[in-house]
């Protein structure tokens, strides 16, 4: 994991994690389906569609209840709507921005590449995702930081887990 805070204005961050079960390819056909990331990610309730074709840029995905709290309170739904503004699908990666949210992301992009391990496509695959977001209310950067790790392993795991199963 790599953190910087280059200026007051701004956290950036970087997370990663590496699969050694499945290839890039194979993450990628699962990670680009932008309006079911809640299929992958612990702790969202709901993703899906409401503006768009799925994976297109441009499109925008509702996401509900995760473990992010929302500005409102511990018993309000926590929520974000986001908006898909580059696909690479050969260099397998996308970047999306939050439009609205009520959980104190203002200027909120991320960027998540797919890349296989070593020069073998089969060797495993190492899933980075590039936070970049204005400091939120009532959190330490490193906190956020390590939300983002502890999921990002933990999509990782039900994405190997998946493939797996569909082998079996």
């Amino acid at each position: 994991m790599e953190k910087e805070q280059n200026s007051e204005t701004k956290w950036e961050a970087k997370v990663s994690t590496v699969l050694k079960e499945a290839t890039a390819d194979q993450i990628w056909a699962l990670y680009r389906d932008f309006f079911n990331f809640h299929k992958w990610f612990p702790g969202l309730a709901s993703c899906y569609g409401i503006h768009g074709i799925n994976g297109e840029p441009g499109c925008i995905r509702y996401c509900g209840g995760f473990s992010i709290k929302s500005e409102e309170g511990e018993n309000s739904v926590s929520w974000s709507k986001e908006k898909l503004t580059a696909v690479d699908p050969i260099e397998r990666s996308l970047t999306y921005e939050i439009v609205d949210c009520n959980i104190g992301f203002k200027s909120y992009v991320s960027t998540v590449k797919i890349t296989p391990c070593g020069s073998d496509s089969e060797s495993g695959c190492e899933i980075d995702w590039w936070i970049n977001v204005d400091p939120v209310k009532g959190w330490v950067m490193e906190d956020l930081v390590k939300k983002f790790e502890v999921g990002l392993a933990r999509v990782a795991r039900r994405m190997e887990e998946a493939l797996t199963n569909l082998e079996e």
